[in-house]
């Protein structure tokens, strides 16, 4: 019996070291992350990826693990699912982080831009997901175009126009004023297309800043393109609907919605009347998915 005992002890003693995580976990946790940071990739097309998350789902000390890496790179996990993979947004203080100012210079030359291209952000996510329930829908696909989305700022721009001077307020600021509304009368003196000869949009143009927003928000796999009718059709992801519903509490983003500017599902927008409603805060350099 002694012996026994003394041979079951060491073996009790153990068994809580073969639940330590080992090498082989962390490794397939920052593989399931990294999984996560390519967007495009469907969990549904790739084996490896399909079995990390079923193992996160079904194993807690695994899932435990992944959050933890993704934190140790500054990731907010948004949600993990079949639908949306391993999906993540950068915390502002994360190398992955975008930063609205970096962005729009890789465009334009123009500080003045860095609005307009915040704006080009703020307004495809308000075109995409115009009320809380279908943020809150997950079978919700929102549909948008380029040329609705400048088509719906503009109409905007006349809504705050119009307010201003029921306010008596100063309808011509400087235009390199701060501010989204600032932003949004720069949008107004703005060419709409500028095409060149070739018919290509210009890079300044309203056309053409919305063109890239919607084109790195593709390559980022929070939309995808469905055609070429009105400047580009696109539809939205899963994973844009958690980085939206992530951010949707913004003023900025409240600010547009309450203008009175609505969606129709083909991706155009009308323009509705707006009850009256208290000003708030307009966020500066607002736009999604940037920190700014």
């Amino acid at each position: 019996m002694n012996e026994h005992v003394e041979w079951s002890e060491p073996e009790a003693a153990a068994a809580p070291a073969s639940a330590a995580v080992t090498p082989a976990d962390a490794a397939d946790a920052a593989r399931l992350v990294a999984f996560g940071l390519q967007p495009k990739l469907q969990p549904a097309r790739d084996q490896e990826y399909g079995e990390l998350l079923r193992r996160y789902r079904e194993d807690p000390p695994f899932a435990r693990l992944a959050d933890a890496v993704a934190t140790g790179l500054g990731l907010v996990v948004l949600e993990v699912s079949p639908r949306a993979g391993m999906a993540v947004t950068a915390a502002e203080d994360s190398v992955f982080a975008v930063r609205m100012g970096d962005y729009a210079r890789r465009s334009s030359s123009d500080a003045g831009d860095r609005f307009l291209h915040g704006l080009a952000h703020l307004a495809v996510a308000a075109l995409a997901f115009p009320r809380p329930e279908d943020l809150a829908d997950d079978g919700y696909i929102g549909r948008v175009s380029v040329n609705g989305v400048d088509s719906f700022v503009r109409q905007a721009c006349r809504r705050l126009e119009q307010r201003a001077e029921e306010q008596g307020e100063i309808t011509d600021p400087a235009t390199d004023a701060p501010g989204l509304e600032a932003a949004w009368r720069i949008w107004a003196r703005r060419s709409a297309t500028g095409a060149t000869k070739d018919a290509r949009r210009l890079a300044g143009s309203t056309t053409g800043i919305v063109g890239r927003a919607v084109a790195f928000l593709t390559d980022s796999g929070f939309l995808q393109r469905t055609g070429d009718d009105n400047g580009g059709t696109y539809r939205t992801t899963a994973r844009y609907q958690l980085q939206v519903r992530d951010m949707a509490s913004g003023a900025a983003m409240a600010e547009l919605l309450e203008l009175g500017v609505v969606p129709v599902t083909d991706g155009s927008a009308t323009l509705l009347p707006a009850e009256d409603t208290d000003d708030l805060e307009l966020v500066a350099d607002a736009g999604l998915p940037f920190h700014s």
